[in-house]
């Protein structure tokens, strides 16, 4: 399948180990390689201004941005029935699972 990679920092060009479970995690998010080391991506991070997030389009909670609670939408699960609540609003057509089914769906 996937085999250690030693790819080269775009930051400090010192060299690093992109690991097979790594290219796979990548892979199945459908990720880039990394082009910076883990040392360099840390300090990359650390020196965005706080909220930079908020304004990327990117992440879930990160930069201190506050989006408050979460609407919940009722729904009810497409495989076993019963009533739950998810975060987006169900739609026509499209199946709606509740945490312990969307598990077992997700998991085959």
């Amino acid at each position: 399948m996937y085999t250690d990679k030693i790819l080269v920092c775009a930051d400090c060009g010192q060299q690093f180990v992109f690991t097979a479970s790594e290219q796979d995690f990548y892979g199945q998010r459908g990720f880039s390689e990394p082009k910076r080391c883990s040392s360099c991506r840390a300090a990359r991070k650390a020196s965005r201004p706080e909220g930079a997030m908020a304004h990327s389009g990117g992440g879930y909670g990160g930069g201190g941005y506050d989006r408050g609670p979460r609407q919940m939408f009722a729904a009810t699960c497409s495989r076993c029935g019963r009533e739950t609540e998810v975060p987006f609003r169900p739609t026509n057509g499209k199946p709606v699972y509740c945490s312990d089914c969307f598990r077992t769906v997700r998991g085959s």
